[in-house]
């Protein structure tokens, strides 16, 4: 299994991403990681890290720019051919690795699939899918940021992919399908939600497809799979991230200076609680629809993230997660899609 990881991605790159890059091969022994950047850098961390043991598994694809979180990815591929996204991007397109993951510029990471056209068989846009904490388990929602003028094929393409997800990745038999609105009756929403309403009740997934579903409804789990466009979609992610932080933090503080006893196994309370929900515990989140897998991870990973984004990228490889979303596009048109 080779991955290509974009050691110059992130908040905190390179140190934490190389130090991730480690951790995850000494706990995968079939893994190889490509690391993409400045060689000079990446070197001494590695040094340092003591990588000695998992030496042998560790590439080094030299890359003499960054694309910063700020910068604009159309401006910046052209200023910066020579860039770490691309460089993993154009790995994965010479199938010289199985996956990429990267905590950089979400939009580059996003605009450098889509440069190279490299999507799947049958996929009209890929999508982000993110995982989503609920009552129940855990959902998938997509598209949170990838496509922010979607049509509504694109959204039922969501439904498809996120089923596949859900059900091969989650394990969850038979995936409710919810299409995120501002109300749960049949008449609410633009056209957009209209259109792909029918989209669904026309296809061979009508079972499966609830309806709509509000943001409350999220968190809640009323269905496995959550379909909305991407400016929605990362409306909604940052959302929860946000409220997690302040709650996770009210509570600690709360609940650490009322207890005295206790204060073992409350911080133990907490601590699983964060293991659960936490998105550095998640990894990342892949792009679907792109001929490869690509793990978009949060800005401020370290190290955990890292080492999970790799894990999780490595099992959806396996898992054969393309292959299946291929099969099931072409099984599971509409009849209303062009």
């Amino acid at each position: 299994m080779r991955i290509a990881l974009d050691a110059m991605g992130g908040d905190y790159a390179p140190t934490p991403i190389v130090q991730g890059a480690v951790q995850a091969l000494r706990c995968d022994a079939d893994m190889l990681v490509v690391l993409v950047g400045d060689q000079a850098q990446i070197e001494p961390i590695l040094a340092n890290a003591g990588a000695g043991d998992v030496r042998n598994r560790i590439e080094i694809s030299h890359a003499s720019q960054i694309i910063s979180m700020e910068e604009s990815p159309a401006m910046a591929f052209r200023k910066k051919p020579d860039n770490s996204i691309s460089r993993c991007w154009q790995l994965l397109a010479q199938r010289k690795v199985d996956a990429i993951v990267g905590a950089g510029n979400t939009g580059a990471m996003v605009a450098g699939g889509f440069l190279l056209r490299l999507f799947l068989k049958g996929v009209k846009r890929p999508g982000i899918a993110a995982l989503m904490p609920t009552q129940n388990g855990l959902s998938v929602l997509l598209d949170v940021g990838a496509n922010v003028h979607p049509k509504p094929e694109h959204l039922y393409q969501y439904g498809v992919m996120g089923n596949i997800f859900a059900k091969h990745i989650l394990k969850i038999d038979k995936p409710k399908i919810g299409l995120l609105n501002v109300g749960s009756e049949e008449d609410k929403g633009n056209e957009l939600a209209k259109v792909t309403q029918e989209l669904f009740r026309n296809s061979p997934l009508k079972d499966q497809f609830i309806g709509n579903v509000e943001g409350r409804d999220i968190n809640r789990g009323v269905c496995e799979v959550i379909v909305t466009d991407g400016f929605v979609g990362n409306v909604v992610l940052k959302v929860c991230e946000g409220v997690f932080d302040f709650v996770m933090k009210a509570v600690a503080k709360e609940v650490m200076s009322t207890l005295k006893t206790e204060i073992p196994l409350a911080q133990l309370a907490l601590q699983n609680i964060l293991k659960r929900y936490d998105y550095h515990e998640l990894g990342g989140a892949p792009l679907l629809g792109v001929d490869g897998i690509c793990m978009i991870c949060h800005g401020s990973s370290k190290e955990r993230a890292i080492e999970n984004a790799l894990n999780v990228a490595a099992k959806h490889a396996r898992a054969g997660l393309n292959e299946l979303i291929v099969k099931e596009l072409a099984a599971r048109a509409p009849a209303a899609a062009e």
